[in-house]
């Protein structure tokens, strides 16, 4: 094998350590193999990725890539990542803006400079949008693109114009026809309307469907809200739709529900062993990652932030001791799990593993809460209490509490919650990612949190 194999082999083997989060190793491998392929762009930008991805100082790197990378879009939205993670949010988004003007059809930079737009209080995070409509007025991929971008904020009247200009110029398209109908049932305009999917019944669409889940659900015909989820069991969408059968179910005390949620085995909370400077540690690594202004849209969170980026692939020592911690209690949460049961969406994935499917933390402050809400990508989801308010400025019990099985408050169903935890210093919850869960607001301070989505690993 001739040494230039060797490096790439290197290189590789880099890519490889890093799929399996096992960052430190894969960050040292990927700058030997930078060092010994000075021309490669691959080895470049995964060196400047990776550092990025550890939270080491990255724009020097992505920078001495550039030549190597020009034209890549992947490189250049991890650059402009890059400059906001270093306090340079004004040159991440032109950056974003500059290559956004050249390549108008790059939906993926759209959404990155829009969702940098908005966490840090832009008035017009959608602008991008606007001028590439401009320019490529027949692309169906930019009008729905930036209909889904206000449509996730719930920001109905404009969505509305975004859909009625693309008609204008485009004319009658079904995708256009399936996004006027989400309007009118997520915004209340038509929720009382049990035709509102008439036309669409051949229709196989989970997009769609889900719509139709949460529109009958509203409506109270849970027959028709159930046989609609069921349709998408054994489809790369089922999880999606877990979430509400389990409502439909406990809506007719149909006892898959319970076989569904089993809430008293799958809620389990457990009080790591962390010291008070550990702690202190942790919370004032996490507060300084903590540099948006609000919350991205599509997020649960109310009333406070929630940072980018994947922490446990970070280097800190007080993120990756709570990091391990995290992985004790997860292992013995699975090991205590009941036996592998096939169609099961948490009993029958594999229990290899431990991998993670993101990490986060979210800053709480007075008023501040979770709505309800699911994680449809993970497999074991969780909530560690960091730091929290005194018992004055928490308010009276339940105030701050985390609670399970209730609907999202825009269904109006009357369900209660299968159960309360309090939360506490160094707790950390865990539980299905199928499980409706949201919080309680709280009167005064700060509720700061890590959380993140184990990973459903492949059979």
């Amino acid at each position: 094998m001739s040494s230039t194999d060797k490096d790439i082999d290197l290189r590789n083997r880099a890519f490889a350590l890093r799929e399996d989060q096992q960052m430190e190793a894969a960050f040292a491998a990927i700058g030997e193999a930078a060092q010994r392929l000075p021309d490669d762009p691959q080895a470049a930008f995964a060196h400047a990725q990776i550092a990025l991805e550890t939270g080491r100082p990255a724009v020097a790197l992505f920078e001495a890539a550039r030549p190597l990378n020009a034209g890549n879009l992947a490189y250049i939205r991890s650059r402009a990542v890059a400059y906001a993670a270093e306090g340079q949010a004004d040159a991440a988004m032109a950056q974003l803006d500059e290559a956004l003007a050249a390549q108008p059809a790059w939906l993926d930079g759209h959404r990155q400079l829009a969702n940098m737009r908005i966490t840090r209080g832009h008035p017009e995070p959608e602008r991008s949008y606007a001028r590439a409509v401009q320019t490529n007025p027949q692309s169906l991929q930019l009008w729905l693109a930036w209909f889904h971008l206000l449509a996730s904020g719930r920001n109905w009247s404009a969505a509305r114009g975004v859909v009625d200009e693309g008609e204008k110029i485009m004319g009658s398209r079904p995708a256009f026809a399936m996004a006027r109908v989400l309007i009118a049932s997520e915004s209340g305009e038509a929720a009382d309307d049990p035709n509102l999917f008439e036309g669409w019944a051949d229709v196989r669409d989970p997009g769609l469907d889900l719509c139709q889940v949460r529109h009958f659900l509203r409506l109270g015909e849970v027959a028709r809200a159930e046989a609609v989820a069921a349709r998408n069991l054994r489809t790369p969408a089922e999880h999606s739709f877990w979430p509400y059968l389990s409502l439909a179910w406990r809506l007719n005390n149909d006892d898959r529900a319970q076989w569904l949620d089993r809430p008293s085995q799958f809620i389990k909370s457990f009080d790591l062993a962390f010291t008070p400077a550990e702690l202190s540690d942790l919370a004032q690594t996490l507060r300084r990652l903590h540099t948006a202004r609000l919350p991205f849209l599509e997020q649960s969170v109310r009333g406070g932030t929630q940072t980018d980026g994947h922490l446990f692939l970070r280097h800190e020592p007080a993120i990756q001791l709570a990091h391990a911690k995290a992985e004790t209690a997860i292992r013995s949460y699975i090991d205590e799990l009941p036996a592998p049961e096939q169609g099961h969406p948490l009993l029958s994935a594999p229990r290899t593993a431990i991998r993670f499917e993101g990490s986060w933390s979210v800053r709480l402050a007075s008023q501040g809460l979770h709505s309800n809400h699911t994680h449809t990508r993970g497999w074991i989801s969780s909530a560690l209490y960091v730091a929290l308010p005194g018992p004055d400025d928490m308010g009276a019990p339940p105030s701050g509490w985390i609670a399970f099985g209730e609907a999202p408050r825009e269904l109006a169903i009357a369900l209660d919650a299968y159960r309360r935890i309090a939360p506490a210093s160094a707790r950390l919850v865990l539980f299905p990612s199928t499980m409706w869960h949201g919080t309680m607001p709280f009167n005064n301070g700060e509720r700061l949190t890590l959380a993140f989505d184990v990973r459903r690993m492949p059979a």
